[in-house]
């Protein structure tokens, strides 16, 4: 499972697009994308390549292309590891007024014309070896898809398949496809529906996952979340991105939470603690905070804080150390499921520490940097 941003310097600004690449990199964006509207910005990201490497870093990029997208994206093919294009804009075509249909004439005439443009693009793809990812955004389908097919998943995803064929008569696989939307219900609905037509259709490429213009603060982070942790618990999904309308940096830690919550990646320590009752024998959020100020960079383990036993050690039965009120200012240590000795409360923190060291778990901080 891979985490992807964007970065927001204009790329024309190659020293600053540059240092963004990299504090995105080292915060943990293992694919960084790169908007190019125009050739220009294309020859830029060669600039911004080439200085990447000069500086001895291998950071994955992703032109992202849209309007007029045949001649930008066979040009910026040539410097970039992916090329993404929105098939909703990649080739121009003038709005009808009030078209109810489209013969199938016109249908074959626009594919056609799709097709001749794609062929530049995929020749380069094809001889660098390197992806396209087929990226359909609810909010800019087609004109014919919207006539045939309505605003709906079912456009978004025979969009994208369209486009796949042609990559596929052209004997070019290396293809990732994504279908975003603003609404999570659309966005899931239609992942659901590319999962289920690609399979029927013997196709396997991976999917990316987003919600697009999702916003700002807590509520754009559980709107993410709900769309991309919802199919990537069914399965579906194999890349992720959380956009937010804020500094990309802070998208990160958002997906690498999701990742973690489903058991997908491991990037911290995970706390299991009870939300804390009129059971509880110590003061929780406290000895939470300073387990955590303790333990954070044990990565890989699993630790509990739970306030009673009366529910503490079953919650906690999969963590690998428990820290459970026993009352009478007595704290119970677990290993796993056994639990281990009673400690004074005041001692807890330092004998759940010493409790890890002589199981030999246990990483100095200065080691783990």
């Amino acid at each position: 499972m891979v985490v992807q941003s964007m970065i927001t310097q204009e790329t024309r600004n190659v020293d600053a697009c540059v240092e963004q690449i990299i504090r995105m990199h080292e915060a943990g964006s293992e694919i960084v994308r790169v908007t190019t509207p125009t050739i220009e910005e294309a020859h830029c990201l060669e600039a911004i390549q080439n200085e990447l490497r000069r500086r001895g870093l291998r950071v994955p990029l992703v032109a992202d292309v849209h309007h007029q997208g045949s001649s930008i994206a066979a040009i910026v093919a040539q410097f970039v590891d992916k090329v993404r294009v929105n098939p909703g804009l990649f080739v121009f075509r003038k709005p009808r007024k009030r078209v109810q249909e489209y013969s199938q004439d016109e249908v074959q005439e626009e594919r056609a014309e799709i097709e001749r443009s794609l062929i530049p693009v995929i020749d380069v793809c094809r001889r660098r070896n390197i992806a396209m990812r087929i990226g359909v955004n609810h909010g800019s389908l087609a004109e014919r898809l919207l006539v045939t097919y309505g605003d709906t998943p079912e456009g978004m995803v025979q969009s994208a398949l369209e486009y796949v064929r042609i990559c596929e008569k052209h004997g070019y696989r290396n293809l990732v496809i994504s279908l975003k939307a603003s609404r999570v219900p659309i966005m899931i609905a239609a992942n659901r529906l590319a999962a289920r037509r690609m399979d029927e259709e013997g196709m396997d490429y991976p999917l990316h996952l987003g919600v697009t213009e999702a916003g700002d603060g807590q509520y754009a982070r559980v709107k993410s979340t709900s769309g991309i942790a919802t199919l990537l618990a069914e399965g579906i999904g194999d890349t992720i991105r959380v956009s937010l309308a804020e500094d990309p940096i802070l998208e990160l830690p958002v997906c690498y939470d999701i990742l973690q919550a489903l058991g997908l990646r491991k990037t911290q320590v995970e706390y299991i603690a009870c939300p804390s009752c009129g059971r509880t024998k110590f003061e929780l959020p406290t000895i939470l905070a300073q387990v955590r100020a303790a333990t954070r960079h044990l990565v890989g383990l699993d630790i509990a804080v739970m306030g009673c036993i009366v529910n503490g050690p079953g919650e906690m039965a999969d963590a690998d150390y428990g820290y459970v009120g026993k009352g009478g200012g007595i704290i119970t240590l677990y290993r796993g499921r056994a639990a281990v000795r009673n400690v004074p409360q005041e001692q807890g923190v330092s004998e759940l520490i010493a409790l890890i060291k002589a199981d030999g778990r246990w990483i100095d901080p200065a080691d783990d940097l």
